[in-house]
């Protein structure tokens, strides 16, 4: 990829292989599966908030002290992390597409776990499944998408994300709607039921839009430096492996930033900045609509400007942003930080995992992505003993030191050593 052009970025030619058909069909059939992996990301996320919106619930139910039911939510991230790599060898085996219906299925199963445990252990064990489900979908739903924006040559990876974050928001709203009106096992068991049909209807679509290709494909004749090039690739060049790493550092900085701001954004409006308890709840919303904004255009402004400038000044933007909002003294100035945050953000995660996908396949999306969720369960820890040790508003400093090293590591990734193999 050339460094910091302004031309649509050059996507990957996948390898053509004699069971794939050709012909009229195929945009509408790769559109097709476009539509049903952003129907699972809106599912991915509206099954997470709606889990989120009743831990209150679930808590009373287990009668879970603080720092208890701190080690039972643990449990999520453990059960992504420990799945995560195992999910992106199951995608080279069995397919991305089976791998992600799977996943989806589990996911919808566990999430009405929660309301029939009445005990901490158990509401740990039940989380770590849960985890794992959300783990495997995210992997392999990545991987699904990173096929098609192969497919399609162009950077479409943000809109599935932003399908993601209107998932979220829908669930997180539909979930305070029902909160006084239904109890969360039955709460939790009609998401349940929409996650199945759903799934259903989006993997019907998705493993009937293009055929899976055969476990030895035939290629077509190439020249022979090409054939080399791409055999090295496969078996993973050492620039390959670097550049995965160096995008799922970026990944890490992106959740950093993402994990600190949901769990701590409320608490300094409340405690720093002295805002009411309905402005400090606007000051989180602001800034999850601003990342859906930022996803909802990253398509157009990768094709505009190229993913390298849009990581490297997503991140800045974040930095500044963080840097206003922590430091500035006055409610309006901080909820425009955490709008800039929102929309510098916004699509570093899902550039850093396309990009990743590309050099590595679904093990560099496993790798990328574990690192990614690894920051996710860093940053609130971090903040949180940073925040006993100085301040809340000098630890939340280190969300903009975090954006601009992912800014940082974005240009480091696109630098002309790791230009695409088959070119």
């Amino acid at each position: 990829m050339p460094l910091l052009n302004k031309k649509p970025a050059a996507l990957p030619r996948p390898v053509a292989t004699d069971s794939h058909p050709t012909g009229p069909a195929q945009p509408r059939a790769w559109s097709a599966a476009r539509l049903a992996i952003t129907a699972f990301f809106a599912l991915d996320g509206y099954l997470f908030a709606a889990w989120v919106v009743r831990i209150p619930d679930i808590r009373a139910q287990v009668h879970a002290s603080h720092s208890a039911l701190g080690l039972a939510l643990l449990c999520v991230s453990a059960g992504a992390v420990a799945t995560m790599p195992l999910v992106g060898r199951l995608c080279v085996r069995f397919g991305t597409r089976r791998v992600t219906v799977a996943s989806l299925v589990l996911l919808s199963a566990a999430v009405a776990l929660p309301p029939h445990t009445h005990s901490v252990p158990l509401l740990g064990a039940v989380l770590l499944l849960f985890g794992a489900a959300y783990g495997a979908a995210n992997v392999a739903m990545n991987s699904a998408a990173v096929e098609v924006v192969a497919e399609l040559r162009r950077p479409v990876m943000p809109s599935f994300h932003a399908g993601y974050s209107l998932g979220g928001l829908v669930g997180a709203s539909v979930g305070g709607l029902l909160a006084g009106r239904l109890t969360a096992t039955w709460a939790l068991g009609l998401s349940a039921a929409l996650g199945v049909l759903v799934t259903g209807a989006a993997g019907a679509v998705l493993l009937r839009s293009h055929p899976s290709p055969p476990v030895a494909p035939v290629r077509r004749a190439e020249p022979a430096g090409r054939t080399e090039r791409t055999e090295r690739t496969a078996k993973g060049l050492p620039h390959a492996r670097v550049l995965v790493l160096l995008l799922g550092l970026t990944a890490l900085f992106d959740a950093y930033g993402e994990g600190s701001l949901a769990d701590w954004a409320t608490l300094h409006l409340t405690d720093d900045v002295h805002a009411g308890a309905g402005l400090a709840a606007f000051g989180f919303a602001a800034y999850a609509f601003a990342m859906t904004a930022g996803r909802l255009a990253g398509t157009w402004l990768s094709i505009r400007f190229g993913p390298a400038r849009v990581m490297a000044a997503g991140g800045l933007l974040a930095g500044v942003g963080m840097l206003v909002a922590a430091l500035t003294p006055s409610v309006p100035a901080v909820l425009g930080g955490f709008v800039l945050v929102g929309l510098g953000l916004s699509n570093l995660f899902p550039l850093a995992i396309a990009r990743a996908g590309e050099a590595g396949g679904p093990h560099g999306v496993a790798l990328a992505s574990t690192l990614g969720y690894g920051g996710m369960l860093i940053g609130p820890p971090v903040i949180g003993f940073l925040a006993d040790a100085v301040s809340l508003p000098v630890a939340l400093t280190t969300v903009a030191a975090a954006g601009a090293g992912a800014a940082g590591l974005a240009l480091l990734a696109h630098r002309p050593r790791f230009a695409r193999q088959d070119r």
